[in-house]
C-alpha cells in the first residue's frame, strides 16, 4: 500500500521522525518497505494484517505502538452518531452470506465540482488521480480508514412510489455490465451485483467496480452512497474471473470487519457535506447477520516467553498490549485480551506472543544454539544418485530438471497449476526429448561445432503401479560399465548399494554472466594457409576485425593438401541489446575475409 508520510503526520501532534527512521520502524517490527520515495512509502502489508492495515489509520496505529507515541485521534474509536432512517430508499440482499452488511444513504442537493487543494494533494501523494469532490471523498475515506465506498447518481435510478431500491444479487448467465471505464464485461452467476431493483439493471459489481449506468457527473445533484461488507471469497473470485483488480477488491478479499462499514459511512457523509454540500435524507442499514465481537484470547507469560524463547517481564508484556491499544485483563500471570473489531488476526495465544515479540523487537530475543542431531541420517541413496550424476558429467553430459506435470498420465491432479498439464509424468522420456530439441537450438553457443548436446535427468516418475526414480540419457554410454548394472528403474536398494562410501565431487563454478535474450547468427569461414600456420594466429586476426558482436569463435576443421593447410572456423554473433540482421553480419564477414586475404591467406 502506498502511504503518505504527511498523511500519517495528521494522526500525531508531535512531529514524526525522519523517513529513514520510519522505514526502519516498519521494517523491523511489522512490514517490509518495498519502496521509499520522499514523502511516499510503499508498504508490503501481509494478508493477515490487511483487514486493518490497508489504511493510513492502521499504519499510523502501528507506528504509534512501535515508536511508543500516542495517536492524536483514532477515527474508529470515536462513537458513532445515530443515523437518521429513511423510507425513500430500500435495500434488499439476496444472499446474506455474500453480502454481510449494506448501508445505503440518500443525500440530496450536492454540487459536483473540483475537490479542495488539500484533498487533491492527499490523493496525489499516494498515486491516486482526483476526479471530483464526491468520488474523491469516497477514495479518501477508503485510504484513510480502509472501508471501500461508492457513490451512485440517484437521478439515474428509477423511483417507484417515491422510493429508490437497491438490490444485491447474483448476476444472471450472460448478463452484460458496462464499467465506469466504458469497458463491457460478460458476467456469470458467481459474480455479485449491485442493482437498481426498480429497473432491474446492474449499477455496480459488488466490492469491485461501479457502473456507467449510475456514474457521477457534473449534473449530479442527488446521491446514493454505499458502504458495505462483501464476502472476501466472492469478491476475489469475481475479480479474477473478470481480470478486474481494484483498491476496493483488494480490501474486501482480505475480509475487513463488517463493523467498519458504519465508520466509513459516517466519515464520507461528513466529508461530502463539507466539500460538496447537500443534506442527508436518511440511511438504511441492512445487517442480516451481526458480526460476533472478536473472542477473547488469553496467554500466560510462560506460554509467550516459551514461544519466543525470551525472558520478557510481566511489565514489558503489559506495556506492549497497552501501546497496541488492546483491552487487557491480567489474571495472575495470564493476559486476557479482547481484540478490537478490526484486529481479525488475533485468534490464538501464539498471535499474542507474536505481538509481544515484534513490538519489543526480535533483537531482544536471546540467541540459542539448536539441539544437536542425534545420529547421522543414512544418505547412501542420495550418494548413489550423486555418483551417477558425477560420472555422466565427466562424460560430457549436462543435467536437466523438467516439470513433473504433463498433459496425460496415470495420476491426475485435483487442482492442477496448469490446465494443459493436469497429470503426473509416467516417464522422463518425453520431457527429456523436448529439452534436447531446445538444447540443439542453442548448442552453437556452448558446444564445439561438431559436438552434439548430451543431456540426462534423474527424477521421480508416477506410473499407476508405483512411483520410482528413473534415469534417462539422450544417448547411451557403453563405457560406463558401473551405470550399465543399473536400469532406468532405479530401486532404492540399488542406489544405496551404488552410493556406499561415495563422496560427491565438488565442482568450481565460474562467475555468472548474463545471457542475451536475442537470437544469434552463425557464420563459417575457411582458408588456405602455408604449412605450419597456427590456428591461434588466425583467430587473433578474426577477433580483431569481427567487431563487438562476435561472442564465440571455434576451429572445427583442419587438413593438409599439396603443401598447404586448410583451416575452418565457426563464428557466432549475438547482441545483448537487439536482434542482429543478416546484412550487417554479412558486412562484417566481408571485412574479415578482406583482411585475411590482404594478410596473404586464400579464403575459400
Amino acid at each position: 500500500m502506498k502511504v503518505s508520510l504527511k498523511w500519517l503526520q495528521t494522526y500525531f501532534d508531535a512531529p514524526l521522525p525522519s523517513s529513514e527512521t520510519i522505514v526502519d520502524a516498519y521494517t523491523f517490527h511489522v512490514f517490509e518497505i518495498e519502496e521509499s520515495l520522499g514523502d511516499m512509502l510503499d508498504v508490503k502489508v501481509l494478508p493477515n494484517r490487511a483487514a486493518d492495515c490497508l489504511s493510513h489509520r492502521g499504519l499510523a496505529k502501528e507506528l504509534a505502538a512501535i515508536l511508543d507515541r500516542p495517536l492524536k485521534n483514532d477515527p474508529i474509536r470515536d462513537p458513532l452518531p445515530e443515523f437518521q432512517k429513511t423510507e425513500a430508499l430500500t435495500v434488499g440482499i439476496e444472499d446474506p452470506k455474500k453480502c454481510l452488511r449494506y448501508i445505503g444513504a440518500l443525500v440530496k442537493g450536492v454540487k459536483i465540482g473540483s475537490s479542495p487543494a488539500w484533498l487533491k494533494e492527499a490523493l496525489e501523494s499516494v498515486g491516486q488521480r482526483p476526479i471530483n469532490n464526491v468520488v474523491d471523498a469516497t477514495n479518501y475515506v477508503m485510504l484513510n480508514i480502509g472501508q471501500p465506498l461508492h457513490a451512485f447518481d440517484a437521478g439515474k435510478l428509477t423511483q417507484k412510489d417515491g422510493r429508490y431500491a437497491i438490490s444485491v444479487r447474483a448476476a444472471k448467465a450472460d448478463e452484460k455490465f458496462t464499467a465506469l471505464s466504458g469497458e463491457e464485461f460478460a458476467l456469470n452467476p458467481n459474480i455479485l451485483l449491485i442493482t437498481d431493483a426498480n429497473a432491474g439493471n446492474a449499477i455496480g459489481i459488488a466490492g469491485i467496480k461501479g457502473g456507467k449506468a449510475a456514474e457521477i457527473t457534473a449534473d449530479t445533484t442527488d446521491l446514493v452512497i454505499e458502504s458495505a461488507n462483501f464476502d472476501g471469497t466472492t469478491v476475489r473470485r469475481g475479480a479474477q474471473a473478470l481480470k478486474l483488480f481494484t483498491e476496493a477488491s483488494i480490501r474486501f478479499q482480505n475480509r475487513p470487519s463488517s463493523e467498519l462499514a458504519a465508520y466509513g459511512m459516517r466519515d464520507v457523509l461528513e466529508l461530502i457535506k463539507k466539500i460538496a454540500g447537500g443534506e442527508v435524507a436518511g440511511i438504511v442499514d441492512k445487517y442480516p447477520t451481526h458480526s460476533a465481537s472478536n473472542q477473547e484470547v488469553s496467554a500466560s507469560l510462560i506460554k509467550m516467553n516459551g514461544v519466543l524463547g525470551s525472558d520478557f517481564s510481566k511489565k514489558e508484556v503489559g506495556d506492549v498490549f497497552k501501546r497496541l491499544g488492546l483491552e487487557t485483563v491480567i489474571a495472575g500471570d495470564t493476559f486476557v485480551i479482547t481484540p478490537p473489531f478490526e484486529r481479525t488476526d488475533l485468534i490464538i495465544p501464539e498471535d499474542l506472543a507474536e505481538e509481544v515479540g515484534r513490538i519489543i523487537g526480535y533483537d531482544r530475543v536471546p540467541v540459542a544454539e539448536l539441539m544437536a542431531i542425534v545420529g547421522i541420517p543414512d544418505q547412501a541413496r542420495f550418494r548413489g544418485i550423486e555418483r551417477i550424476k558425477d560420472q555422466l558429467v565427466e562424460q560430457g553430459f549436462t543435467e536437466v530438471s523438467t516439470q513433473s506435470f504433463v498433459p496425460t498420465g496415470d495420476v491426475l491432479l485435483a487442482n492442477p497449476l496448469d490446465k494443459n498439464k493436469p497429470a503426473l509424468r509416467t516417464s522422463l522420456e518425453d520431457n527429456l526429448n523436448d529439452a534436447l530439441a531446445r538444447a540443439k537450438r542453442y548448442a552453437p553457443l556452448v558446444l564445439a561445432p561438431n559436438q552434439k548436446p548430451k543431456l540426462f535427468e534423474v527424477g521421480t516418475v508416477f506410473p499407476k503401479e508405483r512411483e520410482f526414480v528413473e534415469l534417462r540419457m539422450t544417448e547411451r554410454v557403453p563405457e560406463l560399465s558401473d551405470i550399465a548394472g543399473i536400469s532406468d528403474n532405479l530401486s532404492i536398494a540399488e542406489l544405496e548399494d551404488y552410493g556406499k562410501d561415495y563422496v560427491p565431487k565438488q565442482y568450481k563454478l565460474g562467475a555468472y554472466k548474463s545471457f542475451s535474450v536475442y537470437p544469434f547468427i552463425v557464420r563459417d569461414i575457411a582458408l588456405w594457409a602455408p604449412i605450419g600456420t597456427e590456428a591461434p594466429f588466425i583467430e587473433r586476426i578474426i577477433h580483431a576485425n569481427a567487431g563487438e558482436f562476435l561472442v564465440q569463435l571455434d576451429q572445427f576443421d583442419r587438413f593438409e593438401k599439396e603443401g598447404k593447410v586448410s583451416l575452418a572456423f565457426r563464428l557466432i554473433f549475438q547482441s545483448t541489446e537487439r536482434t542482429l540482421t543478416d546484412d550487417e553480419i554479412n558486412g562484417i564477414m566481408v571485412q574479415v575475409s578482406g583482411v585475411l586475404a590482404k594478410t596473404g591467406y586464400e579464403v575459400r
